[in-house]
């Protein structure tokens, strides 16, 4: 399609027509002769491929190899006459296919009586089918064409890229004639029908070309893109040919390159997953980028994997085709499609003004003359909420200039200024900044932002480049700030509009991870990063020290919430001391709730809202009552005691048998829970009399509580393999464990709590649910002879394509008498049972756990000691617990 500075030279040593007739004409039947023909065809291009030939030679080499091959077909049936001809229509018909592309393919009838033809026809299509031709075929006469173009898109779409093949060429023109734009499908009405034909496509992959496994072909920035961008142009000017769109305004030779050498890189990737894959391979899954990468001769180096970079590369194509998609179709409404309409038109100023509610600059010298323009543009739209985009040809303007940012741009202190106001502004600044990044101006203003551009991390857990992921997390910031904010995040979107300056945190978004893929602590590095970027806008010594603190600790909120037992006095002052003041604290957990989001859709949920609103508000208290005056844990305790026991006494419990309870239960168990926990399993225990049945309790948050999730409670006579058997029976129910608490009583009863959500992450709360769950934990756990086994449940192929290594970590807890172990696993179904497996076998008893499933691998901390209640000292135990936990989680 619009082939730019390009024709193929036929190639005669790809296929030999004469060669193959000849074996025709020896043959019995001509499918062997046809199917090595076709065998040959491609292992020569294959071999051209890997040694490093120009894509566009194969692609339309194979077309043109294709071609002369059906016309030998064709010759062999005994057309009656020269009413039917063959067309390639579609890709096939722009000369372009790939190895194990559709041959889209026309027979066009003169007439609509197909009966002289149906013979040959049969026997033509059979014979293609049975040479091993992926083809895609339609029989139309040429009413058929004309009434199915007129009443689809997409059949017009696909027969404006025509070419024949054999047969008379007089049908043809006759076809597009009766297909030309004064009879139907004008240019308005096609352009206006593709377009929302692209933006359901976009939408199916959610408006966004950064995807872990994108399809090469339909998603945002994909070929679709740029074949779309030629249909426009083919139906409104009628050439084929980019030079001539050029000239025509359209486009210009900067974007000519970018399309050109965008699609060149695409071709190469589509060849090579055709190629690898033995089939029509579109997506782009991970075992494909890794064997792409290295076909690409990409190597891994100490700061990034090969796939890494060759993806990078890949979102960097990609990113520029889709803005260029953007401005262009945009173009083409504006000046071509409603060019004549008279739109209203403010004056911001000298040199921008509002036309139809959207900014365009008033002269095109505007940039050249006034280089700071390139950011006031932004700062007027942030400070005008009105403004609805950029015009297409002010967007071209950017593009054309934004090579004036250079070290000198960068170093004025009017630029500086520009860039703070538009931070300080009270409009949409996430929108602005994404809008830069979208022109290629916040990585030309920000260098070391313009490194992280199309950078990925290749995981399941990151599943955004880092400038998307650092855009989406200016994004949830900003969706703080407004009124719907306040419902799915009502603390981080009060504590937003308490910050004393609200532009350390735009700055902080910005800079938190633009460290990755340097080499190094990305934290670390960041935080050197924004101190230079304070120092030359201008801030306070104050506000550099804050800055630089939240990019190196930024990820200091999560890990304790996520990784420690928050309801410990000494974890909570340890954090506070870190922290240092409320200031630092609410700054860091505006920014933690925006990374947590911004990070993967599915890391937040009700139970992670909950710890960190938590870890939050028990800070906060830590840091009022001082450090120098930290509570007490006998404090603690008993302050946890007084509370509950008022409450059962309220609801008329036995104050006696609460308190032999209690006796039972030990001190440590006052620390774990909350009053109101208390009173809830105090309640059931004394409920449940003698019974010898598991006393299973579960109940999920308050209809007006978005966060938490369920709780489970278990009561039961201490067994081993008791928590294993409870993950199993988890897993059966389709839960997952975000948390556990195990306790067990002087008498050796067990009171073990589990926080559990669905399999979207969500509480479950539905009573009948609930119910379910309680009855089948009840007749898993009743008796110990018959625990379920360890579930064995297939695992997702995203998984199998990552190799997480078993990492496990032991330390001691000196405060609280027991011993962290810290495992990192690749996620696989039933990994909890087998970790309680593990530990019953090595006499190991667990008090808690804290689950986090992070992507592809997990990252579970287990608080431990041995049977006897002492910590893990012994090198040796732990040695052996360490190798037992790789060896069985490992493989």
């Amino acid at each position: 399609m619009l082939l730019h500075h390009y024709r193929f030279t036929p190639d005669e040593t790809l296929f030999d027509e004469a060669t193959l007739r000849a074996e025709l004409d020896g043959s019995r039947s001509p499918i062997a002769p046809f199917k090595a023909a076709l065998r040959e065809i491609q292992a020569r291009l294959d071999a051209r491929f890997r040694a490093g030939a120009d894509i566009r030679d194969l692609i339309h080499g194979r077309a043109w190899c294709l071609d002369r091959l059906l016309q030998v077909a064709w010759s062999r049936h005994p057309w009656p006459d020269d009413g039917i001809a063959l067309l390639a229509v579609g890709g096939y018909g722009r000369g372009e296919l790939h190895p194990h592309s559709d041959i889209d393919l026309l027979l066009l009838l003169e007439h609509d009586d197909d009966t002289p033809y149906r013979e040959p026809l049969t026997d033509f299509i059979t014979l293609l089918w049975d040479i091993g031709l992926e083809i895609g075929h339609s029989v139309r006469s040429l009413n058929d064409c004309q009434r199915e173009a007129a009443a689809d898109v997409t059949v017009i779409t696909n027969l404006l890229e025509t070419r024949t093949l054999a047969g008379s060429e007089r049908l043809r023109d006759a076809m597009r004639e009766r297909l030309a734009t004064n009879r139907l499908w004008p240019a308005d009405r096609f352009f206006e029908a593709k377009w929302q034909e692209q933006i359901t496509r976009h939408y199916r992959y959610n408006n966004s070309e950064y995807h872990l496994e994108p399809n090469i072909k339909s998603s945002p920035g994909g070929l679709r893109d740029i074949q779309m961008i030629g249909w426009v142009a083919k139906r409104h000017f009628g050439t084929l040919r980019y030079e001539d769109v050029v000239e025509k305004g359209f486009m210009n030779d900067a974007e000519l390159r970018i399309l050109s050498q965008g699609q060149a890189f695409l071709w190469q990737v589509r060849y090579a997953l055709h190629m690898l894959t033995g089939r029509a391979e579109d997506r782009l899954l991970f075992d494909h980028q890794r064997a792409i990468a290295e076909l690409f001769g990409y190597r891994d180096t100490p700061e990034r994997l090969a796939v890494e970079q060759f993806m990078k590369r890949y979102y960097r194509h990609v990113t520029a085709l889709a803005g260029l998609n953007d401005m262009l179709l945009q173009h083409f409404d504006e000046v071509i499609l409603r060019g004549d309409e008279r739109l209203e038109t403010t004056p911001l100023n000298d040199r921008f003004e509002i036309k139809g509610g959207y900014i365009q600059a008033r002269h095109p010298r505007v940039f050249r003359q006034r280089p700071a323009a390139l950011l006031e543009l932004f700062l007027l739209m942030a400070q005008h909420p009105e403004i609805e985009g950029v015009r297409a040809d002010t967007i071209r303007l950017i593009r054309d200039n934004r090579h004036r940012i250079d070290d000198l741009f960068r170093d004025d202190v009017r630029h500086q200024s520009l860039f703070m106001e538009l931070l300080r502004s009270s409009g949409n600044v996430a929108r602005q900044l994404r809008r830069m990044n979208r022109y290629g101006v916040l990585g030309k203003y920000l260098p070391e932002f313009g490194q992280a551009v199309g950078l990925m991390q290749h995981d399941l857990f990151h599943i955004y480049t880092v400038d998307a992921h650092t855009l989406r997390l200016l994004k949830f910031i900003q969706c703080f700030r407004e009124p719907d904010g306040r419902e799915a995040f009502p603390v981080a979107a009060t504590l937003v509009h308490q910050l004393p300056k609200l532009e350390l945190l735009w700055i902080a978004g910005l800079y938190h991870d633009i460290g990755k893929g340097r080499g190094g602590n990305h934290s670390i590095i960041g935080a050197r990063d924004v101190e230079g970027f304070a120092e030359r806008h201008g801030l306070s010594p104050r506000d550099t020290r804050l800055l630089s603190w939240l990019i190196e600790h930024h990820l200091l909120m999560s890990k304790t919430a996520q990784k420690r037992d928050i309801t410990d006095p000494d974890v909570i002052r340890d954090f506070a001391r870190q922290v240092r003041d409320e200031i630092h604290l609410d700054y860091l957990y505006v920014l933690t709730v925006a990374d947590i989001n911004a990070t993967n859709p599915s890391l937040w949920n009700g139970w992670r809202a909950s710890l960190l609103r938590q870890l939050h508000a028990e800070t906060k208290r830590a840091l009022r009552r001082g450090l120098e005056n930290p509570l007490d844990r006998d404090d603690w305790v008993r302050e946890t005691r007084e509370e509950a026991r008022s409450l059962l006494t309220s609801v008329g419990a036995d104050p006696a048998r609460v308190e032999r309870l209690w006796e039972s239960l030990g001190e440590d168990y006052f620390l774990q829970y909350a009053p109101s926990e208390i009173v809830w399993q105090t309640q059931g225990i004394l409920g449940h009399g003698d019974s010898q049945l598991p006393l299973i309790l579960v109940s999920a948050p308050t209809e007006d509580m978005a966060e938490g999730g369920t709780k489970v409670f278990i009561h039961t006579r201490s067994v081993d393999d008791l928590f294993a058997a409870t993950a199993a029976a988890m897993e059966q129910l389709g839960l997952s464990i975000h948390d556990a608490r195990i306790a067990t009583s002087s008498n050796d009863w067990t009171l073990n709590t589990f926080i559990v959500l669905d399999d979207h992450g969500e509480a479950i709360r539905d009573r009948e649910r609930i119910e379910a769950i309680r009855r089948h934990l009840v007749e898993e756990l009743d008796d110990p002879d018959d625990y379920p086994l360890i579930v064995t449940r297939h695992t997702p192929r995203q998984l199998k394509h990552f190799k997480v290594p078993t990492q496990v970590l032991i330390e001691q807890d000196p405060a609280n008498e027991r011993t962290l172990l810290e495992l990192t696993a690749p996620d696989r179904p039933g990994l909890l049972a087998r970790v309680g497996r593990i530990f019953m076998e090595q006499d190991i008893a667990l008090s808690a756990a804290k689950i986090a499933t992070l992507g592809e691998r997990v990252e579970d901390v287990f608080f431990i000691t041995t049977k006897g209640g002492e910590p893990l000292t012994d090198p040796e135990r732990q040695q052996r617990l360490r190798e037992q936990l790789i060896e069985v989680l490992g493989v």
